[in-house]
This record gives C-alpha cells, sequence and structure tokens, in this order.
C-alpha cells in the first residue's frame, strides 16, 4: 500500500487519505477507525484489489473510477445507518447532475443504487464500525463500467459526461455529501426521503424484491418513515422490506414463493 500526494480541496469537515492501491478501502476505513480516527476522515484508492459492494460481492475496481469510504460519527442511533444509505445516494445524485450539466436519466433505486438512463452507475454501502462508527463506501463508474452484471450497468463517460478526473467527482460529491449530511442531522430524515421519493425509480410499479431465497413480487409504493420499502402484495397486503435485492418490471405475483 502506498500513500500517493493528493492536492484536491475539500470542505474542512474532510480529512483525505488518498491511496495507491489497496485492498477495500472500507477496509481501510474500519481498521483506521478501529484506532481512533475520527469523523471525516475519507480514504480513497486508484485502484482496489478486493473492492465489495453490498452483501460481500465484488466490486470491479478498474482505474479511472472513483471509489471512497467515509467515516461517519452521527447522531440518530439505529435509524442512522439507514439515513446515511438515502444521503449517500442523494448526494451521488446531486454530483453527477453537476458533472454531467444536467439531472436527466439519472434516478434512484432501492435501497442504494444510482442509474443513468436505468443502468447503474454507482452503488453505496455502509458497514459499522467501533462504537458509534459508521462507514461509509461509495462506487461510482467514471470512465468505466462491468459488462457481465446481473443489473445493467453504466458509466459518466459512457453516458456523455466526458472524462471526468476522479479529483473532480470526488470534490463534487464531498460537498454534495456534506450539506445532506448536515441537513439530516438539522432536520431529520424526513427531508431526505422527501429528496429521495422525488427521484426515486419505478414508484408504482411492478417489482421484485428476492431477500434470503424468498422472493417476492408486488408494486413499489413509497418508503416509510425509516426508510423500508413499502411492497403492495394486493390482496397479501403491504409488506415493508428493509433489505434485499430489487428488480423492476416483474410481473405481479404471490409471495413469498
Amino acid at each position: 500500500m502506498t500513500t500517493k500526494a493528493c492536492h484536491i480541496e475539500l470542505p474542512a469537515f474532510y480529512h483525505l487519505i488518498a491511496l495507491d492501491q489497496v485492498a477495500s478501502t472500507n477496509d481501510e476505513a474500519l481498521a483506521l477507525a478501529a484506532e481512533g480516527a475520527g469523523e471525516g476522515t475519507l480514504i480513497t484508492a486508484r485502484r482496489q484489489s478486493a473492492g465489495r459492494g453490498r452483501r460481500g460481492r465484488n466490486w470491479q475496481s478498474d482505474e479511472g473510477n472513483l471509489f471512497l469510504s467515509l467515516i461517519l460519527k452521527p447522531r440518530g442511533g439505529p435509524m442512522a445507518a439507514a439515513a446515511m444509505g438515502f444521503a449517500g445516494a442523494l448526494a451521488i445524485s446531486d454530483a453527477m447532475a453537476r458533472l454531467m450539466g444536467g439531472d436527466g436519466g439519472i434516478a434512484l433505486k432501492w435501497p442504494n443504487d444510482v442509474l443513468i438512463g436505468g443502468r447503474k452507475a454507482a452503488g453505496l454501502m455502509i458497514e459499522r464500525g467501533a462504537g458509534d462508527t459508521l462507514v461509509l463506501g461509495i462506487g461510482v463508474n467514471l470512465v468505466s463500467h462491468p459488462n457481465e452484471t446481473r443489473y445493467p450497468a453504466t458509466d459518466l463517460l459512457a453516458e456523455g459526461a466526458g472524462e471526468v478526473p476522479v479529483p473532480v467527482a470526488l470534490g463534487a460529491f464531498s460537498t454534495a455529501f456534506l450539506t445532506r449530511y448536515l441537513g439530516w442531522q438539522d432536520d431529520g430524515f424526513g427531508p431526505l426521503r422527501q429528496a429521495w421519493l422525488a427521484r426515486a425509480m419505478g414508484i408504482g410499479e411492478d417489482l421484485r424484491v428476492e431477500i434470503e431465497g424468498h422472493r417476492f413480487d408486488g408494486i413499489f409504493r413509497t418508503i416509510d418513515e425509516t426508510g423500508a420499502l413499502c411492497l403492495d402484495l394486493g390482496t397479501a397486503g403491504m409488506k415493508k422490506v428493509t433489505a434485499g435485492d430489487v428488480y423492476f418490471h416483474a410481473p405481479p405475483g404471490k409471495a413469498p414463493c
């Protein structure tokens, strides 16, 4: 692991640690948190050899894309982790809109993906560290994306944004996230929820949720005050989903199966 000098101007909230190559920026952040690193510690890397996404899945980590992990110590108890996921997704979409010159085609997919034209361009994950610490991991496809994926992927270059340098993307995200984060600390989850719903993909549409081998088909109605997805199962009632994989355009059916 080699530390690489970096001269990115970020808001004073952040302490940047820019690395050349690591196994995973989240692993680095968790280790630093265990050693007492403060809130706002931000780890980036040019390359990850073992990047991961939600549920331990591999995250393809090609150079030129943005990978970061941020140490946070928010108020809010158990609700904080869910709120940070929505704040992170909104901040990514804010940054993308700035980098692309508009928010056309950008949408949010529950629980924590950012899409352009219906294809995944970014994702995030939250992990718990020592004490009250959360680590927010972010991956944004700037110049390349994987082709063999269960859900179609894309990148900003492919969507017409040009070649966005990693420092520029990092600056846009860090500024946007701090705004969303401080807004949540001051005003609670309500404004985050409304902003997320305004950009959400698929409200009122059929979708499928897969949870540990079980499948639920229904209509996506909203997210509740905790961030849970509210899935209308028809005669089976309303199911609140707190974790799972979501796929759109699934025919409605009975659940579970």
